[in-house]
């Protein structure tokens, strides 16, 4: 795909991020020099055209005093898969939610969820009312606990020189 200038310029502000302000995209169009009603047209654009594949945050749950991690790996039927699926990203505790193949004869799994606590037990907590909400208590499933942490950045659409 051409990108236009514009297009470019917004793309280099969206590598530094959304500000955590009222209007998130009025800023962005600031650092792009366009106004926010361009901005949105313009993402709007790039995401239907698969350049921006998703928008969100990074939230740094550590400093937010959630010191335990765990991603929970299901293996859901998969005649079930969808159905537990919309129910376990309801839950406001669920940070990440998705499905995956199975690959056999390794790994079993095939749904995802990301699940942050305070500390391990608020964690295996969690767990368990997720498998109840989602009536998957007896589906196989395993709580993988983080041991470090990795940064987390945005995307990057532009080497770093060139976003600069």
């Amino acid at each position: 795909m051409d990108l236009s200038d514009e297009d470019r310029r917004l793309l280099a502000a969206l590598e530094a991020g959304l500000e955590a302000v009222p209007r998130p995209y009025a800023a962005l169009g600031r650092r792009a020099g366009l106004s926010e009603e361009e901005t949105i047209a313009r993402l709007k654009r790039l995401v239907a055209d698969g350049v921006v594949r998703r928008l969100g945050i990074v939230v740094r749950h550590h400093e937010l005093g959630y010191g335990a991690n765990a991603m929970v790996v299901w293996d859901v039927p998969d005649e079930l898969l969808e159905e537990a699926g919309v129910r376990l990203a309801a839950l406001s505790f669920v940070t990440l939610c998705y499905s995956r193949p199975r690959r056999l004869p390794e790994w079993r799994y095939n749904l995802f969820t990301m699940i942050h606590g305070r500390d391990r037990e608020v964690v295996r907590a969690a767990v368990e009312e997720a498998a109840r909400a989602a009536a998957l208590t007896d589906i196989a499933r395993e709580v993988l606990f983080s041991r470090r942490r990795f940064k987390q950045e945005g995307a990057r659409y532009f080497p770093t020189e060139a976003a600069a």
